[in-house]
């Protein structure tokens, strides 16, 4: 009896038109909006009535199935609010805290504490913006959104360029010795050269000069240390932390032995040199030697055993010097200063590299022992008199 039911609506989609049978059914009304016609009407090309019932019963199936998705289109979908915010992850690959952690361990053996908080605190950042994922669930995507966020947040293209390099280093490590198949999203990301970089000034010999002079007059420690870099051109934090016996002023050539420590490292290893010592420098070793010849530290009030306060140096120094140099000078500009007046008295620039610690291109530069101290003073002893 049912058969018979399905079969007599089966006969009542067809149409026979002279000899030729055609499917015709009428829309229902709650999908009529998706048509321009009421009806269906579609030739199937044959007199045979039992062909004609077959092809009926197929193109009734496909339209009710594509009239049930059209219905489920409009209504809200069953226990969406089951739904997870985020797919459970299946990835077997490191997240990104593993390999810095990684990073560090293998990378961080004798580095100071500069350059474990760079890197966590430039991994910190994709963490804080992208989550802490697999590295093979970053996408390229990503990278470039956290571009546009360190871009949003003020940081100069070098400084973006700079995060990059560290976060790549990082996962390229991790790709490396696990053997992961997965690329470095953060390879390939675009960094535009906006020329928004902010080049450091020189400070004029006059106001050196003066600075100089006021460094003699208040002789307290922090004065040394400004007095120190003046004529020397060492990094702040290289002048901060050494040790009261790099100083060397028995020799005929008084001179600063800079060398890495426990509490301070160097930037490279062309960091570590002999600086000879003249005009304010001698003046400050000597008063250092004065005052604090039982002491470890040359300048205590930014040292202990484990670190060297730079950034607590820094920020006392730059406010007192703030009103004594043109706008746009601090510290670190007694270094490009330094380098300006070595050029002034045609000192090579191998030799000015020398001094002031400069990475210097060539493989042939990394041979030998270098200037001797006799020559570097002369030139220093020039750039003193550099008016």
């Amino acid at each position: 009896m049912v058969q018979h039911i399905v079969q007599q609506k089966e006969v009542h989609y067809l149409w026979q038109k002279g000899r030729t049978y055609y499917f015709v059914r009428r829309i229902p009304k709650d999908i009529q909006e998706h048509y321009s016609s009421s009806r269906v009407v579609i030739c199937l090309k044959t007199n045979i009535r039992d062909k004609a019932l077959r092809l009926s019963r197929s193109f009734a199936q496909r339209l009710e199935d594509y009239w049930l998705s059209l219905r489920l289109s409009k209504i809200d979908i069953p226990a969406v609010h089951l739904l997870r915010d985020k797919p459970v992850t299946t990835s077997t690959t490191q997240s990104l805290s593993e390999a810095l952690e990684l990073y560090l361990r293998l990378k961080g053996t004798g580095k100071d504490k500069v350059f474990r908080r760079g890197a966590e605190r430039n991994i910190g950042f994709v963490v804080q913006v992208l989550g802490d994922r697999p590295l093979d669930e970053y996408s390229s995507a990503d990278a470039a959104s956290y571009r546009d966020y360190l871009l949003n947040k003020g940081l100069t293209t070098n400084s973006v360029k700079r995060n990059f390099s560290t976060i790549r280093s990082i996962i390229n490590l991790c790709i490396q010795e696990y053997g992961l198949d997965c690329r470095n999203p953060f390879s390939r990301v675009y960094l535009p050269d906006l020329n928004d970089s902010k080049k450091r000034k020189p400070i004029p010999v006059d106001n050196i000069r003066q600075i100089q002079k006021d460094c003699m007059t208040m002789d307290d420690d922090v004065r040394w240390l400004v007095a120190l870099i003046s004529d020397t051109g060492m990094r702040l934090s290289e002048a901060a932390g050494f040790h009261i016996n790099d100083i060397n002023l028995d020799n005929d050539i008084p001179y600063i032995d800079l060398k890495p420590h426990p509490w301070r490292g160097l930037k490279t290893r062309g960091s570590q040199r002999q600086i000879p010592l003249v005009g304010a420098s001698l003046w400050t070793a000597k008063r250092i030697k004065e005052t604090n010849s039982d002491a470890v530290y040359a300048f205590p009030r930014y040292n202990n055993t484990s670190t060297t306060n730079g950034n607590s140096a820094s920020a006392a120094i730059n406010k007192w010097l703030k009103p004594r140099v043109p706008e746009g000078c601090v510290v670190h500009s007694f270094r490009h200063s330094m380098r300006d007046r070595l050029r002034e008295v045609q000192c090579p620039a191998d030799m000015i590299d020398q001094i002031g610690g400069w990475s210097t291109a060539g493989i042939g530069q990394a041979y030998g022992e270098g200037y001797s101290l006799e020559y570097k003073s002369n030139y220093l002893s020039l750039a003193n008199l550099v008016e």
